[in-house]
């Protein structure tokens, strides 16, 4: 469904992209924000948009070389934002790959109908058995497909082998996110009565997900300890339908 679609939204200036990203928020989209091309590129390595609404005018890289390189190499739709609204100037972002050009000052509700027209087009229909939606959480550069069963990259589809048990441990933590949890509360959250008892060296499992994580146990970014008190999923989650 259109309503969620995570946008990726690029735009130097707060009083544009601020407000931009809680309307959209009203529409049911899942916003991010960048600020300029570096931010951009750093966030389409860590997780998947649907669609990239660029201004044209941004500091350091241009609006339009980065819709070159999103079409070459990643395949997102992009609609672009400008203020030059000369033929010449739409003919020349929808020649390098926009799939929509809209002119400054704008009406935002005239940006929600070509954000959905937009998907539209470019998102691949919906089969009947995929009607029921399967509940996925996607954080750092994975998808975790819940009903599947599965963990895969957002970069290549690759799986993650996981054990029943680690599968388990971490379902129990990206749905807590930011929360500490004990060893005691996550025994709880991961045990199952028709399993046999969970493995009580949590710290064993926390060490293993980490390493396949590529979570650097040294300084590790998603799955932190809090001595004394059990261990806390530090990552942005985001939970949306496969």
């Amino acid at each position: 469904m259109q309503e969620n679609a995570t946008i990726l939204v690029v735009d130097d200036h707060p009083d544009i992209h601020e407000p931009l990203a809680s309307y959209l928020g009203r529409y049911g989209f899942a916003v991010v924000v960048a600020e300029n091309g570096k931010q951009m590129r750093a966030l389409l390595g860590e997780r998947t948009v649907d669609l990239i609404v660029l201004d044209i005018m941004l500091p350091g890289e241009d609006g339009l070389s980065l819709c070159r390189f999103v079409r070459e190499h990643l395949g997102i739709p992009v609609i672009l934002l400008s203020a030059l609204g000369e033929p010449s100037d739409r003919i020349a972002g929808l020649e390098i790959g926009a799939d929509d050009y809209v002119v400054k000052p704008f009406d935002p509700r005239e940006l929600v109908a070509r954000i959905k027209g937009v998907l539209r087009r470019t998102r691949p229909p919906v089969a009947a058995e995929s009607l029921i939606a399967r509940t996925c959480y996607r954080f750092a550069s994975w998808v975790m497909d819940i009903d599947k069963r599965e963990v895969r990259s957002q970069h290549d589809g690759r799986p993650l082998e996981l054990g029943n048990a680690e599968f388990r441990l971490l379902q129990a933590l990206v749905e807590n996110p930011h929360t500490v949890l004990n060893r005691e509360r996550l025994l709880d959250l991961t045990s199952r009565q028709d399993s046999s008892v969970f493995d009580r060296s949590i710290d064993s499992q926390i060490s293993r997900l980490r390493r396949k994580l590529g979570d650097d146990a040294r300084n590790p970014q998603l799955l932190r300890t809090v001595w004394g008190d059990g261990y806390i999923f530090t990552g942005d989650v985001l939970r949306s339908p496969a």
